[in-house]
């Protein structure tokens, strides 16, 4: 079997309560770098590490969740799903990015926190 360690985090959200507010406070009174929106979503960068806050929450949790960085997410999803890691979903594609391809897959620690793996695929040029 493969060996696969998640280690590097490539995003964390944040549940928000009210999105343009939050965008304000984290980009006008902390200083944080605002980098795009998309409807009940923000995005920001932490020194490489993206800051999503989420006001749409999909799934009710009750922490953060963190994203882990993968480069190859169907390895990853194969390589812990025969780990009896039970995902809620199949990998999939979230967004088209002008410069990338962005795939998630989420699943549950032993407590019930939501965790992700996220890949980002570059377009071929």
């Amino acid at each position: 079997m493969p060996e696969l360690t998640l280690n590097k985090i490539g995003q964390i959200a944040v549940n928000v309560s009210d999105l343009e507010v939050a965008v304000a406070f984290y980009r006008d009174i902390l200083g944080m770098k605002f980098l795009f929106q998309f409807p009940g979503l923000a995005f920001f960068d932490c020194n490489g590490v993206r800051l999503l806050l989420d006001e749409l929450a999909g799934w009710q949790h009750p922490s953060s969740i963190l994203y882990y960085k993968v480069d190859d997410i169907q390895d990853a999803y194969q390589t812990l799903e025969q780990q009896k890691v039970v995902f809620k979903e199949r990998p999939h594609l979230v967004a088209k990015m002008p410069d990338h391809d962005l795939w998630m897959a989420f699943f549950e620690d032993p407590s019930s926190n939501l965790l992700a793996l996220m890949s980002e695929i570059p377009h071929d040029k």
